[in-house]
């Protein structure tokens, strides 16, 4: 258990720490750390060299997404990636053990255990697959708690203020003061640890830490390094086609999760289209059919005017698209920690703006009468009181002395309030809840230049609060009206089931995370009229680059794993449409999902989903559906380039304006490679001599300016002609 000490031992140096921790718990070190950005790297790979160095020394890592800058898997990919790897990660430290277990060197005394991947990065890793743990998000401390972890350590911030120092668990307090809670509850030893890096953005609310929360904590400028970032990617005409049809279902007044990528890209560029250029917005949604497709679903579940009430944020990951949405005033709609003021806020009842006196006569008709200490603290944080009204046993001290119960339903106290107590406005309102951040370096930075008030109306916090209901779910139903959860998917079957994180060999491509939990939380939220819908984004083809194999349809009959079974069916979306499956019969939702998959497989899936008599026998699919190709959806929707919209690069991109030709080249020239005879190329490049001056600067960057073998002339012939025509 932690010592009686009230102030952590602060060391200047991660080797001190790693004395400190194997001094106090021994030499079996279970170690806990956040998923993604919040890993104290420096006192993780002092942990493992240690491990490295001394066999006797048993270390367990236990956490999820380790996070690794791109490595290169050629020669020529790294010459494109050294540069650009250097510029953005600066001196960001890499994970040693990620570093190995690529290596497969991982010693014997030292197990890497996570419960997310990043997406793909482990197919081929057989010891990383064996150490997967299976868990939704909202049980990863329990699990993490479990597995015996007794150390629990992350990178964290400070700040001096007239208070004294406050820590802040900045982007991750999505599983770590639940985790600490279940340690200290235990009995059994353990240690909390902070690294100290101070170009992390201070979050408030939640976030915010006392010192004493820490045992020790590790704070000198060394320390002080480049935040790992996640560089943006290039978003296709499929995924604005997605993002399109997801924006037409967000409602106005609602609740909004989306999650990081192209796809999460493409919706929030496509919701600012609808707040800012809404009349072209409109002439996009005719193009791809949505509004004439789905009239009644989206006039009852979406909108497609601009936003006035504006969207709240409850989402596990707080990606850059919120931060974009926050300063386009998208994001705006403002949340309140008691459940009565809430209902009064939703229903129109209660002006922010300025509180009237009416309002504790809607406090009494709602049933709260007796004044409790804890209602009366978050009622003031709020405004709702004026801070010179007291609070003392059961009673109200009025500005002026007056000492009176604290029950609205007392007249005489009513009155006192009325006249004394209310305050002029509500404050202290939350736009967004997020559970951890990760995103680009422009994002970080935004953090940081945020206003005081813009970084109080953001709150990070535990998924046990944002994944679930459970905490209070009567506060957070109001909170979360129209909630759209939106996530991605891999697969959707024509049962509704979508695969989401795992292959039918067993092998895990990312984790479950919070997926499930969102999508059971949508059908909870099951109000008439203001309930919540899942949404999850597949795209309707699978096809990878630089690769011979023929395309595939991610809309499939069946398949051998499943992360959302079909029971918790709700809306799928692919670049060709929406199918809503909530309370529809099997027959209906295998023709909703094979209306919007590709054409080129819609025959098969039919022809098999009648052959088990999921489908009667003579149906067909409507003529609407029958042009679901890549060159259909590419006439609609790229003539809008031209009017601003579907940039390839929507919020700006780490690459420069080489980077992303010469990028767009190389795969290109993957492509040739990989389709083309060999000999053929190879005789083409020894005939090959027409090398323009403007392919200099990429040939220089490629080291392709005097190619020294035959594939480094065959790279140079065929990167020259896919820059002509690019």
């Amino acid at each position: 258990m932690t010592s009686s000490r009230t102030t952590p031992v602060i060391l200047d140096n991660v080797e001190a720490a790693v004395e400190a921790l194997i001094t106090r718990l021994g030499k079996d070190l279970r170690l806990g750390l956040p998923l993604g950005l919040g890993k104290p790297v420096e006192l993780v790979n002092a942990l493992y060299a240690r491990a490295k160095a001394d066999p006797t020394l048993s270390l367990t890592i236990l956490t999820a997404l380790s996070l690794e800058k791109p490595a290169p898997t050629s020669e020529l990919e790294g010459r494109f990636l050294k540069p650009f790897v250097e510029r953005v990660y600066g001196d960001c430290p890499d994970l040693e053990y990620m570093l190995d277990l690529r290596a497969g060197k991982v010693p014997a005394n030292v197990h890497v255990k996570e419960f997310f991947f990043r997406p793909g990065s482990n197919l081929g890793c057989a010891e990383a697959q064996r150490n997967y743990i299976s868990t939704n998000y909202s049980f990863a401390a329990r699990d993490v708690f479990n597995q015996g972890c007794n150390v629990a350590a992350q990178m964290i911030c400070k700040r001096d203020s007239e208070q004294g120092r406050r820590y802040s668990l900045s982007c991750n307090p999505d599983t770590s003061l639940e985790l600490i809670d279940l340690l200290r509850a235990s009995g059994r030893p353990f240690a909390v640890v902070g690294e100290v890096n101070q170009n992390l953005p201070f979050m408030g609310n939640d976030a915010e830490v006392e010192p004493e929360l820490f045992d020790y904590v590790v704070d000198h400028p060394r320390y002080s390094r480049t935040l790992f970032s996640t560089p943006k990617l290039a978003v296709t005409t499929p995924d604005y086609a997605i993002g399109l049809y997801a924006s037409a279902l967000v409602k106005d007044g609602g609740t909004l999760q989306i999650g990081i990528g192209a796809l999460g890209d493409a919706i929030v560029h496509a919701l600012q289209a609808r707040q800012n250029r809404n009349e072209l917005y409109l002439q996009t949604l005719q193009a791809v059919g949505a509004v004439s497709t789905h009239p009644e679903l989206i006039a009852r579940d979406g909108g497609v005017a601009p936003f006035a009430e504006g969207l709240y944020g409850a989402t596990e990951m707080f990606v850059d698209g919120f931060w974009h949405l926050l300063k386009a005033g998208i994001l705006k709609r403002r949340v309140y920690d008691f459940w009565a003021l809430q209902q009064l806020v939703n229903e129109g009842r209660c002006d922010s703006d300025k509180l009237q006196p009416e309002l504790l006569d809607y406090l009494d008709e709602l049933g709260v009468r007796a004044i409790r200490g804890k209602d009366f603290e978050v009622l003031q944080r709020h405004g709702f009181f004026n801070d010179a009204t007291r609070y003392d046993a059961g009673h109200l001290i009025a500005p002026d002395g007056t000492r009176f119960i604290a029950n609205v339903a007392n007249p005489e106290s009513r009155k006192i309030m009325a006249a004394q107590c209310l305050g002029k406005s509500l404050r202290g309102g939350v736009v967004l809840h997020g559970g951890f951040f990760l995103g680009p370096r422009d994002f970080y930075e935004g953090l940081h230049a945020l206003d005081p008030a813009q970084q109080a109306s953001i709150c990070m916090t535990g998924v046990n609060k944002i994944n679930q209901l459970d905490l209070n779910p009567r506060l957070y139903q109001l909170q979360r009206r129209h909630a759209r959860f939106i996530n991605t998917g891999i697969m959707a079957t024509l049962s509704g089931a979508v695969v989401s994180d795992g292959l039918d060999d067993g092998r895990v491509v990312s984790g479950v995370g919070g997926q499930y939990n969102f999508v059971a939380m949508a059908h909870q939220l099951n109000s008439p009229t203001e309930g919540g819908r899942s949404i999850l984004l597949i795209r309707a083809v699978r096809d990878k680059e630089g690769k011979t194999t023929a395309p595939s349809s991610n809309i499939v009959f069946n398949y051998g794993h499943c992360t959302i079974p079909r029971h918790l069916r709700d809306i799928v979306i692919t670049e060709y449409g929406i199918a809503d499956l909530r309370s529809r019969t099997d027959s209906e939702v295998a023709k909703a999902l094979i209306n919007i998959a590709d054409s080129r497989f819609q025959a098969e899936l039919l022809a098999r989903a009648q052959a088990c008599g999921k489908i009667e026998p003579g149906y067909q699919i409507p003529e609407q559906y029958r042009n679901n190709t890549p060159v259909a959806l590419e006439q609609k929707l790229g003539c809008f380039r031209a009017e601003g919209l579907f940039p390839t690069f929507p919020f700006g991109t780490d690459l420069t304006t080489e980077e992303v030709r010469l990028g767009k080249a190389l795969r290109a020239v993957k492509k040739r490679a990989a389709e083309s005879p060999k000999w053929l190329l190879a005789l083409q490049a020894l005939r090959f001599k027409d090398v323009p001056d403007a392919a200099g600067p990429y040939l220089e960057r490629m080291q392709l300016t005097q190619p020294h073998n035959l594939q480094d002339k065959v790279v140079r012939m065929l990167l020259v002609q896919e820059l002509k025509l690019s």
